[in-house]
């Protein structure tokens, strides 16, 4: 797993709970059969910090062109997220065009989702502070800075020269997944 960061790779970091009333086990288990069923499968979110069409697919983009793979690492926590579990039923790669999503694939509770090819459970640390933000209003911010408070997801670079002075521990790494084109779509029920 190291080989995932390495100075100059790029990664979607999203902290990842309990959502829409389903805990983390049974959603790593229903996304596990989608990517069996579909070849793929859809891991939901909301919020505005990985916006789909501004900052997942250029970022993807441009770090897939550099390593050939941008991959999705999570960061397991407790969580109360108890919206309604509707299902989405279309999905947008562009805000224009929308078609269905496939039988197999559950999307519950989100606004936005990233597209993956797998899904493993690991056991990695990973010291935010050695990264920083990639693209966005806060480009060039460290890592553990970004990530703090309600920010909990972000497109992050690993760096040459990481700032050693941070007192923030690593985090924990339990999930990591491969991210496939189109990298992150829009939603809708």
């Amino acid at each position: 797993m190291s080989d995932i960061f390495h100075a100059g790779s790029g990664f979607v970091f999203m902290k990842v709970g309990m959502h829409a009333q389903e805990s983390l086990p049974d959603i790593i288990e229903r996304k596990r059969r989608e990517i069996e069923g579909a070849g793929y499968g859809l891991w939901g979110y909301g919020g505005n910090t990985c916006h789909p069409l501004t900052m997942v697919q250029p970022f993807a983009r441009d770090f897939v062109k550099r390593d050939g793979i941008i991959y999705l690492c999570m960061q397991p926590m407790e969580s109360g997220h108890l919206a309604f579990p509707e299902r989405a039923v279309e999905s947008s790669r562009d805000g224009v065009n929308w078609e269905p999503i496939p039988e197999p694939i559950n999307v519950l509770g989100s606004r936005y989702a990233l597209a993956i090819k797998s899904l493993e459970e690991v056991d990695v640390e990973l010291p935010l502070s050695e990264t920083r933000v990639a693209i966005g209003k806060s480009t060039g911010r460290r890592g553990d800075v970004y990530i703090s408070g309600r920010v909990d997801k972000g497109c992050l670079e690993v760096v040459d020269d990481p700032d050693t002075d941070s007192s923030k521990p690593p985090v924990h790494i339990g999930l990591i997944a491969e991210l496939i084109e189109p990298y992150a779509v829009l939603l809708r029920k």
